[in-house]
C-alpha cells in the first residue's frame, strides 16, 4: 500500500461540505424567524424562505406562507422588494 506525505496540511474543514444556496437561505430564514441574530425580523424571514422557495429548498414554501399570515400588506410588500433587489445584487 503507497504511503502519501501532506506536510502541514490544514483538513479541519475539508471534510464539510458547503449548504446548497436553498438550504443557506432556508437557515438565514429560520434564523431571522427567530432572533438567533438579533431581534425577529419577519420581513427578513420572508424574504430568505421566498428566495429559498425558488432556490428549490425543501419547506420554503411553507414557512413563507406560514410569515406572511402575520405580516401586513406593507411588510409583505417590503419583504418581495427586498427578495428582488437581493437577486439582482447576487
Amino acid at each position: 500500500m503507497a504511503r502519501f506525505d501532506i506536510p502541514h496540511a490544514d483538513f479541519g474543514t475539508a471534510l464539510v461540505a458547503p449548504l446548497p444556496i436553498g438550504e443557506a437561505l432556508m437557515e438565514r430564514g429560520l434564523s431571522a424567524a427567530a432572533g438567533r441574530e438579533g431581534p425577529v425580523d419577519l420581513v427578513s424571514a420572508h424574504m430568505f424562505f421566498n428566495l429559498a422557495d425558488q432556490m428549490g429548498a425543501e419547506d420554503a414554501a411553507y414557512h413563507r406562507a406560514e410569515i406572511a399570515a402575520s405580516l401586513t400588506k406593507a411588510e409583505l410588500g417590503r419583504a418581495l422588494r427586498q427578495a428582488r433587489e437581493w437577486l439582482v445584487q447576487h
